[in-house]
């Protein structure tokens, strides 16, 4: 099966409950919602800061990579947010 998943909004924000940053993605007319976790930008950016903006550079930094795992991870299935592992890197 081929994900057809577009990243044409290019805007993603700091959750701070979640310590992550989110953003979203379109497959036809459907939204999926997508968060990346601070330790694995810690793991892509060594030496980040724990802090808003820094964890929003390093998702800027690493975007290309960050989506292609998102990609990997939508195409595993399952509904609702999709949190980014180890494993789809």
């Amino acid at each position: 099966m081929t994900v057809a998943l577009r990243f044409p909004n290019r805007s993603r924000y700091y959750d701070a409950t979640r310590r992550a940053v989110g953003f979203w993605a379109h497959d036809r007319a459907m939204e999926a919602a997508f968060f990346v976790a601070e330790g694995i930008l810690r793991q892509l950016q060594p030496g980040m800061s724990a802090d808003e903006p820094s964890m929003l550079q390093a998702f800027d930094a690493h975007r290309d990579r960050i989506q292609a795992a998102a990609v990997k991870a939508y195409a595993r299935g399952g509904s609702g947010a999709h949190a980014l592992s180890d494993d789809d890197f």
